[in-house]
């Protein structure tokens, strides 16, 4: 969806009885946090799923709804089939987080597990097509992306003077909603994107021109998507500015936001705050907290750690 073409504000209203105005609070390195982690399943990912799916004919939505995810995504898709009365199936790693994993049994999801590389193989050949539900793509959808423009539209309402936003990336679809979103609404604002170096694969992306092959090693797993052509692309247009933050500082600033800030925070989700802990962020910059879904034995183990 082009952002000429998106009516944030008329979409925001859409989403409001389904999703949480969240907190913008002040960062100790300054700068704010926008705290996607107080979302309904934690994660800023049910904007997205909830456009999507509210955008169905109703008959289609009754064949229930099909995602792939490593877990946020997944919770998401859930959590919306349940609230909207349809089934839900979604396909997931074998090493997701249990908490995910049980969170998503919970929810009332059947779960189909696949060993990364095959799963890579099911998304590339487009595996959903031969299945009876209807796939929501957790990043490429349009309207996924439409509606994660809705958080640009809370961002520029409650804080007209942000001038940059510090965003986590994974497939690409959160960035690019912002992006778009602020760009409907005429307000210029300098996005950078967030990865770790356990796995940055859009940066390594860009500089060699195209697809690379990385192994993950970060404990940022929301971010561990797969190269796609057609996000490496908007993703192009959509970044101003990359940063990679070192795995030693992601792992210092998921235990800092626990112990000092009060916020409990996934490893994606403490990648933003991390970048902009690591300079002095001007008054004017938001680094968005993408999600606080993070195991209770890996956060003590980072607590231990700090």
């Amino acid at each position: 969806m082009a952002a000429t073409s998106l009516d944030v504000r008329a979409l925001r209203e859409r989403l409001a009885p389904y999703i949480r105005h969240t907190p913008l609070l002040p960062a100790s390195a300054g700068g704010w946090l926008k705290l996607e982690s107080l979302q309904p399943t934690g994660s800023f990912k049910v904007r997205g799923f909830f456009a999507a799916a509210l955008a169905l004919e109703p008959q289609v939505l009754r064949r229930g709804l099909l995602t792939v995810s490593a877990g946020n995504a997944a919770l998401a898709c859930a959590h919306v089939a349940r609230t909207l009365g349809v089934t839900c199936r979604v396909v997931m790693f074998d090493t997701a987080p249990q908490l995910k994993v049980d969170g998503v049994r919970a929810l009332g999801a059947g779960i189909t597990f696949k060993p990364r590389e095959a799963l890579y193989e099911w998304i590339g050949e487009r595996g959903w097509e031969s299945e009876r539900e209807v796939f929501i793509h957790p990043f490429a959808d349009d309207m996924v992306i439409a509606g994660h423009a809705t958080l640009a539209a809370e961002l520029s309402d409650e804080f007209p003077d942000v001038q940059r936003v510090l965003v986590p990336v994974g497939g690409g679809g959160l960035v690019c909603g912002i992006t778009a979103g602020f760009a409907a609404l005429g307000h210029e604002v300098a996005i950078v994107g967030v990865q770790s170096d356990g796995y940055p694969l859009w940066p390594r992306a860009f500089a060699a021109g195209g697809p690379v092959h990385l192994v993950p090693d970060t404990i940022a797993d929301g971010t561990t998507a797969p190269f796609d052509a057609a996000m490496f692309e908007r993703l192009r247009g959509a970044v101003d500015e990359w940063i990679t933050v070192p795995e030693h500082d992601l792992r210092k600033a998921v235990a800092s936001l626990a112990t000092q800030s009060k916020i409990v925070v996934e490893g994606a989700g403490g990648l933003a705050a991390a970048a902009m802990s690591r300079g002095e962020a001007a008054n004017s910059t938001v680094a968005v907290v993408s999600g606080g879904n993070i195991d209770a034995s890996r956060l003590a183990a980072l607590l231990e750690q700090s």
